[in-house]
């Protein structure tokens, strides 16, 4: 995961995530990250269209959203 995270910081691509809420629902974001922080990131959410803050122990699945796409063409 630490790896994703990285690479869309430095490289600026878009992560597709399953993130759970607080309330307990799972989500599906692309996001784009601004920050890796030890417990948590900051990143741009497409979805609500604002910078958020992501616990990174509520990352259920997070992928390059590259891959999504090629999937999808295969």
């Amino acid at each position: 995961m630490e790896k994703w995270l990285n690479q869309s910081r430095d490289q600026k691509i878009t992560l597709e995530m399953i993130y759970l809420t607080n309330e307990g629902t799972a989500t599906q974001r692309i996001i784009r990250v601004m920050k890796v922080k030890e417990s948590h990131i900051i990143a741009y959410c497409f979805l609500k269209k604002e910078v958020r803050t992501f616990k990174k122990e509520n990352i259920l699945s997070i992928y390059p959203s590259y891959l999504q796409k090629k999937r999808k063409q295969a």
